[in-house]
């Protein structure tokens, strides 16, 4: 169980549970009835799930590393490495799991005929490194920087299942799915960006006291609160839009946006604004958990409104 703690499993179930939705719930019900071709079968997609899981697992582990001092006063009792598991254990685990991540990147690769999107894993790999190690200490680089390896989980499944199908005949539909898979993983970048921004405020005593330097840290918790406030309004404006330009022939998923997601982002803003304790930013981080889950369970209803 431990071992499970360490890896984030909740954290890796989720993304399992978006890769699975995007392709059984969007793209297999629409290869049978458009021009839309995907690539993997499910062997083929089982390693592209089982590569994301281990790469993002190895980067929850070099997190926790880097991450002991800061959590012994952010949340002393969740600490693991140290406590429950051997340093030298969690590094040998994270070079264990990016080892089968990475080859199996590299097989899949192969498999689907381009071979240059074996990089890929590598650069995901090494950035998950890259981050625990320098970039989040950094005023919102590494905010940044994890909220776009968040959106690419999302991103690689068109990369594998629509780029190498694609045809003269059905460029126009591969590129509108992928194109839906961009605006879920910009919508993906976003919320998690903003939750980066709202966790960096709930752990400002830990962070400080291990030396980082983050945004609560540079400019204070108040003016940082604000920043976070106006960036929250970025997935709530664009979730409008997204509604109104491509959703309003469809009452179910009006309903559907309006209230899981449009809502709710309001009232994050709202909470977001007056929040000034820890227990206020930490029910922030939990309600953008929600949204996000909301979002992403949407892939179910296109192919009800959309048949």
């Amino acid at each position: 169980m431990n071992i499970l703690n360490l890896i984030r499993w909740k954290n890796l179930l989720m993304i399992a549970f978006v890769q699975l939705l995007i392709k059984y719930a969007l793209l297999q019900p629409f290869s049978e009835t458009t021009e839309l071709t995907i690539t993997l079968n499910g062997f083929g997609f089982g390693l592209l799930v089982l590569s994301t899981l281990c790469i993002a697992a190895a980067g929850n582990i070099i997190n926790d590393i880097y991450d002991v001092e800061t959590d012994l006063v952010n949340r002393p009792t969740k600490v693991i490495i140290g406590k429950k598991i051997s340093e030298k254990t969690a590094y040998s685990l994270f070079i264990i799991l990016n080892v089968i991540g990475v080859l199996i990147g590299f097989y899949l690769s192969h498999l689907v005929g381009r071979s240059g999107f074996f990089a890929i894993f590598v650069i995901i790999s090494a950035m998950l490194y890259i981050y625990a190690s320098y970039l989040k200490q950094m005023v919102l680089l590494g905010n940044i920087v994890i909220s776009i390896l968040v959106g690419l989980s999302i991103l690689i499944v068109g990369v594998f299942e629509l780029m190498p199908a694609i045809t003269d005949q059905n460029q126009p539909t591969q590129l509108t799915f992928f194109m839906i898979l961009f605006d879920y993983a910009l919508f993906a970048f976003l919320i998690n960006l903003v939750r980066e921004m709202i966790k960096d405020l709930e752990d400002i005593d830990g962070d400080y006291k291990s030396g980082m330097n983050t945004l609560p840290i540079a400019i204070g918790r108040d003016r940082a609160s604000k920043i976070a406030f106006g960036v929250s309004l970025l997935p709530l404006f664009g979730s409008v839009y997204y509604v109104a330009t491509y959703l309003l022939k469809s009452k179910l998923l009006i309903g559907y946006f309006l209230v899981l997601i449009v809502v709710p982002l309001i009232y994050i803003a709202g909470k977001t604004y007056q929040a000034k304790s820890k227990k206020h930013f930490h029910h922030i981080s939990n309600m953008l958990k929600l949204v996000m889950l909301f979002g992403m369970l949407s892939l179910l209803l296109y192919p009800i409104v959309l048949k």
